[in-house]
């Protein structure tokens, strides 16, 4: 299976400038864990994810202060909407991290979760029982 498959075409985008609580909103009313840092005066992409807003507000910044911009991963791993499942998992597991945002020739076009590959992996039709049901009665 391949990242096209398996990725979520729902791009949060956001610039540098916005606050962390408005990220923080903007990715909960779309239910991703990652927002797509669009910042064209540094000159390219970056991800901001759950665990980068978490981790400011863990460490007391606040977050109607601190902007998206100061908390970008700026150093990227992109996909390829043809790269394999394993191939974007190798890449998570290598970089540790939980989110690929995927290019093509026109940009981001989608991101890639490690949720996306293993509801991939295990789809419903092979989840066992559950315990309770397996026990004769």
């Amino acid at each position: 299976m391949l990242v096209r498959d398996a990725m979520s075409t729902v791009v949060l985008t956001i610039g540098p400038a916005h606050t962390l609580r408005q990220a923080a909103r903007l990715m909960a009313a779309r239910r991703v864990g990652a927002a797509v840092v669009l910042d064209s005066d540094a000159g390219g992409l970056g991800i901001l994810t759950e665990r980068d807003i978490l981790n400011a507000v863990g460490s007391s910044l606040d977050p109607d202060l601190e902007t998206a911009g100061a908390h970008t991963t700026s150093d990227v791993v992109f996909a390829a909407p043809s790269w394999t499942l394993e191939e974007a998992a190798e890449a998570m597991v290598h970089g540790g991290f939980r989110h690929l945002i995927v290019l093509d020739g026109t940009g981001p076009v989608g991101i890639v979760s490690v949720r996306d590959i293993i509801r991939c992996w295990t789809p419903a039709r092979r989840h066992p029982a559950p315990l309770a049901d397996q026990i004769p009665a």
